[in-house]
């Protein structure tokens, strides 16, 4: 592992916290004393991903990541939340054991924790994901979302209220 700062190879590792997903580490570079984290991931096996034009593509998490960010841009989202939806997807992908999956379950998969999350965020992503054709057919879509949200609300107070 070199060191971001001085770029030699000898460091050691300070402390080790492990997760479901990933191992983080703190170092110390030996060489200039100075402190970085390292993340680290089980390889996965090739996961292809079909696309809408019969196009192949392996699956690409930093894409998934980019997609993401822009759709929750500047919104009030951390990142914790956008890593945590990624690493979801990730995981549930492979526990598929398929080794081709179709574009559009990756984006249903997305939508459906977008919505939870924020809905400015899920309609700039269903925007793009579902290519909407004009102005009514993303009124109709944000209809439906308010619709599904009121919806919710109101099973929430019932099961609260005990009906």
């Amino acid at each position: 592992m070199k060191c971001p700062f001085c770029g030699k190879n000898q460091n050691k590792v300070i402390d080790t916290r492990e997760n479901e997903e990933t191992i983080r580490r703190r170092r110390e570079c030996l060489n200039c004393k100075r402190r970085f984290t390292t993340y680290e991931r089980i390889a996965q096996t090739g996961l292809m991903v079909l696309k809408q034009d019969a196009r192949r593509e392996t699956f690409d998490r930093q894409k998934l990541m980019h997609g993401l960010v822009k759709a929750c841009a500047k919104r009030p989202v951390p990142m914790e939340a956008i890593e945590g939806m990624v690493d979801q997807i990730e995981l549930e992908l492979h526990a598929l054991s398929k080794s081709e999956v179709d574009s559009q379950k990756i984006g249903q998969m997305v939508m459906e924790r977008l919505r939870v999350l924020d809905d400015v965020a899920y309609v700039r992503f269903a925007s793009v994901y579902r290519r909407f054709a004009d102005l009514d057919s993303l009124a109709l879509e944000i209809a439906r979302l308010k619709e599904k949200k009121q919806r919710e609300a109101e099973e929430k107070l019932q099961v609260k209220l005990g009906i």
